[in-house]
């Protein structure tokens, strides 16, 4: 059975976006999402590997492979080209969303920010919502 590599670590998250938040501006809105998303969802953060900060956690197994682990309900990472927002699933609730949300670029489960100014933080805490919701009751976490 196949299992994924990332893991939760005991790592220090305030380490991580210190040495790892290549500007000054990354670090503020790395801050200040521990902030929103510590707020928000109630879950403190922890790494998730090398370069993700997650919070929550749910244990999956894969609709379309053998694969499944634990992985964090939302989460962020303050990489070079742009912070990685894992706060989407892909309902129909939040492809909606995604017309208020701001400027930003879509991966394929991700969502790719340039500065936290650039999108509506409201809207980033519904989409937190929905995945959270949508995450618990499929893998009844």
């Amino acid at each position: 059975m196949s299992t994924i590599k990332t893991k939760q670590t005991e790592e220090s998250v305030i380490d991580f976006i210190n040495s790892f938040a290549d500007t000054e501006q990354k670090r503020k809105d790395s801050y200040e999402l521990l902030k929103i998303m510590s707020d928000f969802t109630g879950y403190e953060p922890k790494m998730w590997g090398p370069s993700i900060i997650g919070f929550g956690c749910y244990h999956y197994k894969s609709d379309r492979s053998k694969q499944e682990g634990d992985w964090p309900l939302v989460g962020f990472s303050p990489r070079k080209a742009a912070i990685s927002l894992y706060v989407y699933v892909g309902t129909k609730e939040q492809d909606d969303m995604l017309k208020d949300l701001g400027t930003f670029k879509m991966g394929k489960a991700c969502i790719y920010v340039k500065k936290l100014v650039d999108i509506n933080i409201d809207v980033l805490k519904k989409m937190m919502e929905q995945t959270v919701k949508f995450l618990q009751d499929k893998y009844k976490s």
